[in-house]
Formats: structure tokens, sequence, C-alpha cells
């Protein structure tokens, strides 16, 4: 496997072992200790790679020991602090990581409960450890764009200097990412009246207030799922291109941009009609999911969207099979399901909404 699949290997082993894993010696047995060997290539039985219980005396405080040090050469250059899978990440799980990093060689520190990482350097000091992580990687909801960078610190191509020099960067980034992201969520009081200002030129009164707290972030949803839609429309239109001027084949393959989510029951037949029914599904959800996390199953009788290919998280359903009318069916919190009747794929959209809704039902 190459480095994104060793990646997906323990995210998804993280997601079905996470609630059985009470203790922190549990989640660095199950989680912490594969994070070190099958992800950034450490022998973990290699005392001369990677040294468990680590301790160097700091000042007054004798005998403390941090969980993990990573050893290049003979010095110490990852240090790594472990929580229970069941704890919360905070600073106040980092006093030991602040001190060890102040009297070691090591330009990386990282809190971890095997299910997020946080990665620290000393950008705002040298050699005291910053208070904000450069780097979250949540194996729940992996961000792509930081595995080129997380690769550096393998084993087999460590590159220090070049993470140091794009942590500022990453930090600010990731920082304004999660910032946006939780913005898109619950838009805060201030954020509201930014914009509320770039459209509206009365006074900002209470009455105004409450109109544009509800209007912003559903303009907001809406733009993002114009974004993710026009990407979508592009790529089908391009596979379409593809597939006119390639010879003759099966069906299926003239929808190259889906073709890794079909379904393989032959005896089930999965319609073109359906897995664009199914992508249009998928970018409305992607504005409280990951598209990854957005999958199918095809039936005898409809076509099901499920969140984390679980069939007791079902999105959506298409009743596509009859011969004259379609439905959409839309689950409500009890899980209960309403057939809506369509006359086209683009009548999908109107349901957003609801389709949201019960994605986020979900957690």
């Amino acid at each position: 496997m190459d480095f994104e699949e060793r990646l997906a290997a323990l995210a998804a082993k993280v997601k079905n072992q996470r609630a059985a894993i009470q203790t922190e010696e549990a989640t660095k047995n199950a989680f912490i200790m594969p994070f070190i060997s099958t992800i950034l290539g450490y022998d973990v039985f290699n005392p001369l790679e990677v040294v468990p219980e680590f301790t160097a005396d700091v000042g007054v405080k004798r005998g403390e020991k941090i969980d993990y040090a990573i050893m290049r050469n003979g010095e110490v250059q990852i240090l790594i602090e472990c929580k229970s899978s069941t704890a919360a990440l905070s600073l106040e799980h980092a006093s030991q990581l602040f001190r060890y990093f102040a009297v070691t060689n090591a330009r990386i520190a990282v809190l971890t409960n095997g299910a997020v990482y946080n990665f620290y350097t000393d950008l705002d000091a040298p050699n005291r450890m910053d208070e904000k992580p450069f780097l979250v990687l949540d194996l729940a909801d992996i961000d792509e764009t930081l595995i080129p960078e997380l690769s550096k610190l393998t084993k087999e191509v460590f590159d220090l200097d070049s993470v140091i020099n794009a942590a500022e960067e990453l930090k600010y980034v990731g920082a304004l990412k999660r910032e946006i992201a939780a913005q898109f969520r619950e838009p805060s009081a201030e954020w509201i009246k930014f914009f509320t200002g770039l459209v509206y030129d009365g006074s900002f009164t209470q009455k105004v207030r409450e109109q544009f707290s509800a209007l912003v972030p559903k303009a907001a949803r809406q733009y993002l799922n114009e974004q993710v839609n026009d990407r979508l429309k592009t790529a089908l239109g391009a596979s379409a291109v593809a597939a006119t001027s390639a010879e003759p084949t099966e069906s299926i393959t003239s929808h190259p941009v889906v073709q890794g989510d079909l379904d393989r029951d032959t005896e089930i037949d999965t319609t073109p009609e359906e897995l664009e029914g199914y992508q249009i599904i998928k970018a409305i959800a992607c504005a409280d999911v990951k598209p990854q996390r957005v999958t199918h199953r095809d039936a005898k009788s409809y076509f099901a969207v499920l969140l984390d290919d679980n069939n007791r998280r079902p999105i959506a359903r298409l009743w596509f099979n009859g011969k004259k009318q379609k439905y959409l069916g839309i689950f409500d919190e009890a899980k209960n399901e309403t057939k809506l009747p369509i006359d086209s794929l683009d009548d999908i959209y109107e349901h957003a909404d609801l389709i949201r809704s019960t994605v986020r039902s979900y957690g």
C-alpha cells in the first residue's frame, strides 16, 4: 500500500475500534504505535528509532516521561504525548510537551488521542513550543492537502527543513479553514454583521440582524453547493466527451467520473440516471461532510445513498425503477422515509435543505 492507502486503512481502524478503546495504554497499542510504524515508518521495537517513556529531567521536574521520542542519528526529532481516545485534546494536556520541547533538540511535538494528531513547532519563539498547532490531522476527516506535508516526516524522506518552512502557512491556512468551517456551521454575530454591511445600506437594527441571521448561512450553503455542482457538471461533461471518442464498451464505462462508486452486484441494473442522481445528492451533502463519506448501494427496487457506507445512516433513496413517476426518498430523524415525486433530476435540488438536515442529524 502507498502512503495514502496506509493512512486510510488506519483511519478505518480508528473508526471501527474507537468506541471499544477506553484507556490511554489501549489507545497507544491500537492506534498510536501503528501510526508511528505504518504511517511514519519508524520501528517501534527499535530503541534507536523510537524511545517509549522517554525521560529528560526538566528543572525541578525529575523523572517526568514523555510517551514517545522519535530519534534520528542519536538526536530527538519528534516528541509524542498521548492521551486516551476518549479525551478531547487541549493545551492542558501539553504541559510536558512544552517542557521537553525546550530541553531537547526536537523541532516537532505531537499531541494525540489516536484519532486527532496536533503537530507543533516553534514559530513564535525559538526553542519554545507554540500554543497553536501548525498541522491538525483528524483521521475521521482527513484533509488531503496536508498529506504531502505529513509524508515529509516519514523515516524514508524525513525533510524537517521543508516542514518547518511550510509550517507558518500551514498553521494559518489550517486555522482559517477551521474558522471558516465553523462560521458556515454556526455564523457568529460579527460574521453576520460583516456580510450584511456589504449588501444592506440601512441601519443594522435588531430586526435586520434577525433577518440576516437566517439569510447569511443560507446564502453561504447555497454558494458552496453551487461551486461543488459546477465542478461536478464540468467533470460529467468532460467524461461524456471522452466517451463519445472511445471504442464502444459497456454502458458503465461511459461514466468514468463515477466508475469507482459502482455497485458490483451483477444482478442489479445500476443506470446512468441513478448515478447522476447520486452525484447530485453527494454534491448537496458535501456542504456538511467530506465527499468520500457519501456512498451508495443499489437494490432491485431502489438506489440508496448512505453516509459512511452504513445502511443505518440513509441519506436518501432514488426510486427510479418505475415506468412512469420517479420518487426521491427523504428520511426524518426517526429514519421514516417520505417519497417525494420528482419529474427530473434537477428537482432534487429543491429538497437540498432536507438532505443536508438528514446528513447533519448523523453527526
